[in-house]
C-alpha cells in the first residue's frame, strides 16, 4: 500500500443539541501504533463506537485501504477486520472464558461446534498474551476486573485483525501485565497489524507509539511524529495549559492512628493481614493482579467478610465489619469496578452523590430535590465534572466524569477515612491532576486515605507510606522516600 490503511476526513456526529465530534481526521499505516490523545469528553469514545460500527458519522468520509468504510454494526467491523478492544469489559459473566472468547466466532465442523478446534483457538489467543494458564471452563464473573481485562483483549486478538483499536488496554494492569501487553503490541506491528491506541498514561505513548493525533472538543488539534513528542507539548494539546506539577504534595503532619487492622485474613486470597494508617495519611497498596489488595481493601471496609482478624476504627475494634457500619463509624469505599459496584448507572448525578446520606436532605419519608440538586451541584463544580447539569443520568458520562461522580459521594457523605481502589482508572491527565489534588487537600485537612493503585508513579507521587503485597499477604510497609520503582516490583514478584 502506498497510503494510509485507515482514513477519516471530516468526521461529525451529534447526539440531539450535543456536537461530540465537529471536524476530527485521522490516517493510520499500516504496522503503526496510533495514539489517540485526549481529554474525558474530548470526543475519542464518539470516534471508536463510529470505528468499530456501534455508531454512524453525520458527514464526513471513512476509507479502509483505499476503498470505502462504512460498518452498519460492530458485527460489520469485524468482519471487515477492524478489531476492538473496550476500556469497559463487555463479556458475558455467566459464560466460561472459552466461551466469551469465542462468542460469536466458534470453530464448526457440517453446521455443529467443534469443541476440540475452538477450545484450542482459545488456549492459543490467551498464550499470545502469556496467560495460557487461565482455566478456560471457569466462569468469567469469578476473575478480577484486570483478569477480565486479560480475556477481552485475546477476544479481540482471536480474528487477527488489520486494525486493532485497544482503549485504555492497560487500565487494570499492573507495570509487569503491562509489559507483556506492550511485548504483544510489538509482535502485531511486526506482522503489519495497526493499531490505534488510546491511555491516560501518556508515557505509554512514548514508549511504544509511532504517531499521534490529539482531539480537543470534538475536532482534530494536534498530529505528529511521537519521536518529536513530549509529555508537556501532548498537555499543553488536550488542556490548553501546561501541567507543570502532575503530583502536588501538600505539607502535612501525621497524626494518631485512625484504623488499625490486625489479623484481617479471608481464605485463600487474603492471608492474616495487619496494617496501621493514621490520621491525615495517604496510605499506598502496591502490588501485581491477584495480589491481594482488593480483597484487602474490601475486607477492611466489611463488603467481603473477613475468617480472622479485626478492624479498629478511631480506636473501636470489630471483628465483623458490614458496609452500614463502616459507612456510620466514618469510612468511604470507592470501587474499582463502577460500573457494577460504584454507581446507579439508571440514576441521576444527583441521586448517585446523595445517596448514602438521603435522610440529610428530607424528612418524614420526603426528600427536597431542590437542597440535593443543590449539594450535587456544588460537587459538579469542584470536581469539573462534565454533565448537562446535575439531572443528567450518571450511565450518560464519560468513565473519567463517572469516576468523578462516585469520588463526589464520598465526600458528600462525609467520609473521614476514604478507601479508595483504582481511583484515577480511566480518567485523562488533567482530571487525574485534580483528583491527586483533592486527595492531597483531604489528607492536609486530617482525613485518611487507602490507595490501591498498579501505577507506580502515582504511588510515589501521592503516598505518605506503600505497602505491597504479595500473593495475599502484606510482605513490605515502608516510608515512601524509602522505596523506588524497581523496589516496589522487586517485593510484588516476591523476589525480596
Amino acid at each position: 500500500m502506498t497510503g494510509p490503511r485507515l482514513r477519516l476526513v471530516g468526521i461529525r456526529k451529534a447526539f440531539g443539541a450535543t456536537q461530540a465530534l465537529a471536524s476530527v481526521s485521522l490516517e493510520v499505516a499500516a504496522g503503526e501504533v496510533h495514539a489517540l490523545v485526549g481529554e474525558n469528553g474530548a470526543g475519542k469514545s464518539t470516534l471508536l463506537k463510529i470505528l468499530s460500527g456501534v455508531h454512524e458519522p453525520d458527514a464526513g468520509r471513512m476509507e479502509l485501504e483505499g476503498r470505502t468504510y462504512s460498518p452498519a454494526r460492530p458485527s460489520d467491523a469485524r468482519a471487515l477486520g477492524v478489531g476492538m478492544i473496550y476500556q469497559e469489559v463487555t463479556l458475558a459473566p455467566h459464560l466460561s472464558v472459552r466461551e466469551n472468547i469465542l462468542l460469536g466466532a466458534e470453530s464448526s465442523r457440517l453446521g455443529w461446534i467443534d469443541a476440540r478446534a475452538s477450545r484450542r483457538r482459545a488456549q492459543e489467543a490467551l498464550a499470545v498474551l502469556g496467560y495460557d494458564h487461565f482455566p478456560l471452563e471457569r466462569a468469567t464473573g469469578e476473575f478480577t476486573i484486570a483478569e477480565q481485562q486479560v480475556i477481552e483483549i485475546a477476544r479481540a486478538l482471536l480474528l487477527k485483525p488489520r486494525v486493532l483499536i485497544m482503549d485504555e488496554p492497560t487500565s487494570s494492569l499492573t507495570k509487569s501485565d503491562t509489559e507483556r501487553l506492550f511485548g504483544v503490541i510489538g509482535r502485531l506491528r511486526a506482522q503489519g497489524v495497526s493499531i490505534i491506541y488510546v491511555s491516560h498514561f501518556l508515557e505509554e505513548f512514548l514508549r511504544i507509539g509511532d504517531r499521534y493525533t490529539v482531539l480537543k472538543d470534538g475536532e482534530t488539534v494536534g498530529v505528529g511524529s511521537m519521536g518529536e513528542a513530549t509529555v508537556d507539548r501532548l498537555v499543553a494539546l488536550m488542556t490548553g495549559r501546561p501541567v507543570s506539577d502532575l503530583y502536588p504534595r501538600s505539607e502535612r503532619s501525621l497524626g494518631e492512628p485512625v484504623l488499625e487492622a490486625r489479623g484481617l485474613g479471608r481464605s485463600p486470597r487474603l492471608r492474616p493481614t495487619s496494617l496501621t494508617l493514621r490520621n491525615g495519611e495517604i496510605f499506598g497498596l502496591a502490588g501485581l493482579i491477584g495480589a491481594g489488595r482488593t480483597d484487602l481493601a474490601r475486607a477492611l471496609f466489611g463488603l467481603d467478610r473477613a475468617d480472622t482478624g479485626t478492624v479498629a476504627v478511631f480506636g473501636r475494634p470489630e471483628a465483623s465489619p458490614s458496609p452500614r457500619g463502616s459507612w456510620a463509624r466514618g469510612l468511604g469505599f470507592l470501587s474499582e469496578n463502577r460500573k457494577e459496584e460504584g454507581l446507579m448507572l439508571n440514576l441521576s448525578v444527583r441521586d448517585n452523590i446523595t445517596m448514602t446520606k438521603a435522610g440529610a436532605f428530607g424528612r418524614l419519608g420526603w426528600i427536597s430535590h431542590t437542597r440535593q440538586s443543590a449539594a450535587s451541584r456544588r460537587w459538579v463544580g469542584d470536581l469539573a465534572i462534565k454533565c448537562r447539569d446535575s439531572d443528567q443520568g450518571v450511565g450518560q458520562l464519560s468513565g473519567g466524569n463517572q469516576q468523578k461522580v462516585a469520588l463526589a459521594r464520598l465526600l458528600e457523605h462525609p467520609a473521614r477515612i476514604l478507601i479508595l481502589d483504582e481511583p484515577t482508572r480511566g480518567i485523562d491527565v488533567g482530571s487525574k491532576a485534580q483528583i491527586y489534588e483533592i486527595i492531597g487537600r483531604l489528607a492536609a485537612a486530617g482525613k485518611s486515605v487507602i490507595l490501591v493503585s498498579s501505577y507506580l508513579p502515582e504511588l510515589l507521587g501521592l503516598c505518605d507510606t506503600i505497602g505491597v503485597m504479595h500473593r495475599g499477604e502484606l510482605v513490605a510497609v515502608r516510608p515512601r522516600g524509602e522505596w523506588s520503582e524497581p523496589e516496589l516490583l522487586r517485593h510484588a514478584v516476591g523476589r525480596e
